[in-house]
């Protein structure tokens, strides 16, 4: 059903053409990328966590990690991630599938910036073999996002 909402947020927006559906799966980031026949940092990892009692999605470049310490700065809180079996209950999406459209309304959504230096994104769209290619600016819209962050680990 996820896949089915994602699809009708995009849809609105004229963008249902770009959504990808794979015969394999496309869950992990090293999936989607070999899916795509993309580079890894392209797929757009949405990573759910709780601060104060809140569903929020961080979507990273896929060769990314959460730094802790950059996360705690950020939110005042230690990064605690929503437990597998909770994210498709809070969020909206099932793990795999999570991607920030298409997502319940009272999610709160952030954009990290190790996502600025890229030209083409893959987020998933709603389901564990699927992804949509957009642009940085499409992502910014699409996503409503609350704000910039960063929240990741350097990566040289």
């Amino acid at each position: 059903m996820s896949f089915v909402k994602a699809k009708e947020y995009l849809k609105k927006y004229g963008l249902e053409n770009r959504i990808m559906e794979f015969a394999e799966s496309s869950a992990t980031v090293e999936e989607a990328a070999k899916a795509i026949q993309c580079k890894e940092e392209e797929i757009v990892k949405t990573l759910s966590f709780m601060v104060d009692d809140r569903p929020i999605l961080i979507a990273v470049a896929g060769n990314c990690k959460i730094d802790n310490s950059k996360f705690k700065q950020e939110f005042h809180t230690k990064a605690k991630m929503i437990p597998l079996d909770s994210v498709e209950e809070l969020i909206g999406h099932k793990v795999g599938g999570v991607c920030p459209f298409g997502i319940y309304d009272n999610v709160r959504v952030y954009l990290d910036i190790s996502l600025k230096e890229l030209n083409v994104l893959y987020p998933a769209c709603g389901s564990s073999n699927s992804a949509v290619k957009l642009t940085l600016p499409e992502l910014e819209k699409l996503s409503n996002y609350e704000k910039w962050v960063d929240v990741c680990k350097n990566i040289f």
